[in-house]
């Protein structure tokens, strides 16, 4: 039998033809490996050099198999592509070329274009009901969805951070062929697809590399999780290289969002991802590759990376909407208009400021162009990671967040928008999972305790009142339900915004560099930007609930105004409170006369 070195394996069941598959594991902390086939047929894997076992046999898709080891312990793939119940059960064989591809001449959508619909595909009920939800987002004005994650984690409810099978897509949201034609149907409407992945830990229940591949993790490093992953390996280092690319290749997503690489600590793993994934992509066709990073390592946005999630644009807006300035949000309870305003001008606030901790964070980000930034209001996270799970519609005036709405849509910066922003939701987005046993009880105390520092769950009685995690009605109060009321005038207002984004800004973001940022009074603030075709953009801003002064310029050509009189104040050298004015002057030829 042809043997495979192991810098030439691949994690997990590759279907070679109709009726063969080639099965690899890494296992070094093992001594024998076989795989139990679901017709009770156990054939023994054959020992590589470096820790890998590997059989070829016969063996067709949809077959269920798992992995016996040392004849003590049969365990689920942990690359496995598909299974055939939950995280503890078989795994299953996918033949990665089942599915007809309707749109294959797809590809992509230039980075720029780019206005993110971030969504939680179990709330709005699978893969297949989002595909239903297409048409209405393209209606809108979105371009791109992103998929929070979808590696199979435990139980049928889960944000999806808590994956432990992250080659395997969650079954009780469909199969991989379902989740192909949503990507699929998402490219013929023009929509790119956008995926969370997880590559920083894994899950706590239905992982189990520490019992045959211990060297998986390093346990002279620790992350919130756990033991740090050891990406020096590069067995390790190609399982989550190689994930992505099956993403990319296999299931044709146009983009990865990494979840929190500052919990990764080896940057030189997300620098060989990003190189690996670049020269794996056919020329022509864009793949966009963004960051989550507490560490504002403003140097990864040059090396492979299109953008970052620029949590701290977010958390200054929160302030300024919401006045709240617990935990995170008091590194942005002195001067969160001032550290706005360094957002809008040169992308991160904190590049190297002393933070709460007496810590400093950031790298200097002011050389990166505003598209290296995506910006939001609201997302999982910000949501989800409050006790009772409430949006801005319940914590900020109306005025004053429609008026945020115009910066976020209407800013160079990419936007982000989370599921229900559009209709105005009133519904939270709360932490929820299904746990049993020990872990749910564990989650749930850790959930609470979570909040202990806050003054409105200081009292432990008063932290009983958190939901549940792992309560269905958790859950289900979770599920989007637009209020009627609110629904159609806030999708109006991002309808037309995004009408505008496209028509006037769009074309003109490729080039495009700040100008500065001025802040006018406590909650307002004047940004301008150099249009990739020489045109000047300019936004006037008052979240506060006052009147400001500010300083006309000229008769520039008008793009919004928020409220309708907001326009005639500004001529008049003041913005009413929670406005918004968005002008752009347009460039002079030599002579000094506009084109």
């Amino acid at each position: 039998m042809p043997s495979s070195t192991p810098s030439t394996l691949r994690h997990g069941a590759v279907l070679l033809d109709a009726e063969h598959t080639r099965f690899a594991l890494w296992a070094p902390d093992a001594r024998q490996v076989s795989v139990e086939l679901g017709n009770g047929q156990s054939v023994p894997m054959l020992p590589q050099p470096e820790g890998w076992f590997m059989i070829q046999t016969n063996c067709p898709a949809g077959s269920q198999y798992r992995f016996n080891i040392d004849g003590q312990i049969q365990v689920p793939d942990p690359a496995s592509r598909a299974q055939g119940g939950d995280v503890h059960g078989p795994s299953l064989v996918v033949d990665p070329h089942a599915y007809r591809w309707q749109h294959r001449q797809w590809c992509g959508r230039p980075w720029h274009e780019a206005v993110i619909y971030e969504m939680h595909v179990g709330v709005l009920g699978g893969y297949q009901a989002v595909q239903q939800k297409l048409p209405a987002l393209v209606e809108l004005g979105v371009t791109a969805i992103e998929l929070m994650p979808l590696a199979e984690f435990p139980g049928a409810r889960n944000w999806g951070y808590d994956g432990v099978l992250p080659y395997a897509p969650e079954a009780s949201y469909g199969t991989p062929e379902q989740l192909k034609a949503l990507v699929d149907t998402a490219h013929g409407l023009g929509l790119a697809v956008i995926l969370d992945v997880v590559y920083n830990h894994f899950g706590p229940d239905g992982n189990y590399l520490q019992r045959y591949a211990s060297s998986f993790f390093r346990e002279d490093r620790h992350t919130p999780w756990g033991a740090a992953i050891d990406f020096r390996r590069r067995p390790v280092r190609d399982f989550f290289i190689d994930n992505a690319l099956m993403w990319l290749l296999d299931y044709r997503f146009d983009g990865l969002r990494l979840d929190a690489v500052h919990a990764i600590d080896d940057p030189d793993f997300l620098e060989d991802l990003a190189r690996r994934v670049r020269q794996a992509i056919p020329a022509g066709r864009h793949v966009w590759l963004n960051l989550e990073n507490e560490a504002n390592q403003a140097s990864l946005l040059q090396r492979g990376f299109d953008a970052q999630w620029n949590d701290d644009g977010h958390n200054a807006l929160h302030v300024l909407l919401t006045g709240e300035t617990e935990a995170y949000y008091a590194d942005f309870a002195e001067q969160p208009t001032r550290q706005l305003a360094r957002c809008l001008e040169q992308g991160f606030a904190f590049q190297g400021h002393i933070n709460r901790h007496g810590q400093r964070r950031g790298e200097p980000s002011a050389h990166l162009p505003p598209s290296a930034f995506v910006l939001f209001l609201q997302n999982h996270d910000q949501i989800g990671n409050r006790a009772f799970g409430e949006r801005l519609t319940q914590l900020a005036p109306s005025q004053a967040l429609q008026a945020a709405t115009v910066l976020l849509l209407l800013g160079p910066m990419i936007p982000l928008l989370f599921m229900g922003d559009e209709v105005a939701a009133q519904e939270p987005f709360l932490f929820f999972t299904s746990h049993q046993g020990e872990l749910a009880e564990a989650v749930r105390q850790g959930r609470r305790d979570e909040f202990a520092a806050f003054s409105a769950f200081a009292d432990a009685t008063q932290r009983q009142r958190i939901p549940d995690p792992n309560a269905l009605a958790t859950f289900q109060a979770s599920c989007p339900r637009p209020s009627p009321d609110q629904a159609d005038t806030t999708r109006a207002l991002y309808r037309e915004l995004l009408q505008i984004r496209h028509r006037e800004l769009v074309p003109r973001l490729p080039g495009t560099r700040a100008l500065g940022a001025e802040v006018l009074a406590e909650g307002a603030l004047t940004a301008r930007w150099r249009l990739g075709d020489g045109s000047l953009l300019r936004i006037d801003l008052n979240l506060s609930a006052h009147r400001v002064e500010l300083q006309p310029a000229g008769d520039p050509q008008l793009w919004f105004q928020h409220p309708p009189q907001a326009l005639e104040h500004w001529r008049q050298g003041w913005l009413p409170a929670f406005s918004a004015v968005v002008q752009v002057e347009q460039p002079t030829a030599p002579d000094g006369e506009r084109p």
